[in-house]
């Protein structure tokens, strides 16, 4: 814990001031929306174009808090809190069950429809999320208008832990060299045990991850081969890194919370590559995906979510998309494929493809528990 401190005031930027904030916005391109609490009934909400202006909501949280608003909205679509295992649930029929609709509404009057008339009109132009606290884990692509048209018909979506994170990824991009190396896939390791539980095997990953490899030029490392000590020695060097396996919300060896589920290899290797251990390495991904279950999740901090996806934010990779629930086998292959076939046109930047593979995934899994969990965080190019 204390090496992932010291990394993290070395390479964590300064909190940017207006005039850069107006510059994060024109330099990606993008519509910056920031949130904050002003106490226990207000919420505060700054819009910030791509031509610097800057627009200021204020709204009332009414009686209930976000934390009850959020928790009301993920009983709804009965996706799982935090847990110290997560595990990928299978073999989901494409019927949909209740989905919480009143609630999905509900969060997009509050956090959405103040500031609709600042954003975009153009549904394949940037919006980038800057939550705090609780809203990280909002689902923002799928809340709903009044006309149930959910948010990612509209936008191209991306988050942010906080805009210093946008800093941090912009200073990854200029400074990381592309992987030569082939992309990394990985899909359920022989599974490592963990609090004297062995954690249970993810055949729907495998076929995942299957599916996926050729579309990257590669082959998939699924079972055994999926040793900590292979995908560490690959991982130095891939372009695109995929990790379909657990992703543990823990605490791994007394660091950071959050680990990776690898395949052990020998009594001195327990297969967990843990937080602390990414944010020291020197990758050099463009993208890091984690299909796991609820690898979003970490510790809320000031400055955003530490866990996973900030840990590789500091070794160096700009963009990572991860999943804020436990995510099915089946609707999870699909958006995937769709995602990853998307990227190697070449037509689309990063959150569009992502963007295009929720509406392709939602048309055979409409309940948005099977499309919207995964966020992609950082650079959207």
């Amino acid at each position: 814990m204390e090496l992932f401190a010291t990394k993290l005031r070395d390479r964590t930027p300064e909190i940017p001031n207006l005039a850069e904030i107006r510059a994060i916005a024109q330099q990606h391109r993008a519509t910056l929306v920031q949130y904050a609490q002003g106490g226990d009934r207000q919420l505060y909400i700054w819009v910030i174009k791509p031509d610097g202006t800057i627009r200021f909501h204020k709204t009332d949280l009414g009686n209930q808090s976000l934390e009850t608003r959020l928790q009301a909205t993920r009983d709804a679509l009965n996706v799982r809190g935090r847990a110290s295992i997560a595990i990928v649930k299978t073999q989901v029929s494409p019927t949909p069950p209740p989905t919480g609709e009143n609630n999905l509404r509900s969060l997009h009057k509050l956090l959405i429809d103040p500031i609709a008339a600042d954003l975009p009109t153009n549904p394949e132009e940037q919006v980038i999320f800057l939550p705090q606290g609780p809203l990280f884990f909002v689902p923002f692509a799928a809340l709903e208008d009044a006309e149930g048209k959910a948010l990612i018909d509209r936008h191209t979506l991306s988050v942010a832990p906080a805009i210093q994170a946008l800093a941090l990824t912009d200073r990854a991009q200029q400074n990381t060299k592309q992987g030569a190396g082939p992309a990394l896939i990985v899909g359920n390791p022989t599974m490592p045990t963990f609090t004297n539980l062995v954690l249970p095997p993810l055949p729907g990953a495998e076929k995942e991850a299957k599916a996926i490899a050729p579309l990257l030029a590669t082959q998939a490392l699924v079972g055994g081969g999926a040793t900590k000590a292979v995908v560490l020695r690959q991982m130095l060097e891939a372009r695109v890194i995929h990790l379909a396996t657990h992703g543990l919300l823990d605490t791994v060896r007394g660091e950071v919370p959050g680990a990776i589920a690898l395949a052990p290899s020998n009594a001195q290797d327990d297969g967990l590559l843990s937080a602390g251990e990414i944010a020291e390495l020197q990758l050099k991904a463009d993208l890091v995906v984690l299909s796991a279950c609820s690898t979003g999740k970490g510790d809320l901090t000031g400055d955003g979510v530490v866990g996973l996806s900030r840990s590789l934010f500091l070794a160096g990779v700009p963009t990572v998309v991860v999943s804020l629930w436990d995510v099915s086998d089946d609707s999870t292959a699909l958006l995937m494929t769709a995602f990853y076939r998307h990227l190697a046109q070449k037509k689309l930047n990063k959150a569009q493809a992502l963007r295009q593979a929720m509406l392709t995934t939602r048309l055979k899994y409409p309940d948005p528990k099977l499309w919207a969990a995964f966020n992609l965080l950082g650079e959207f190019d």
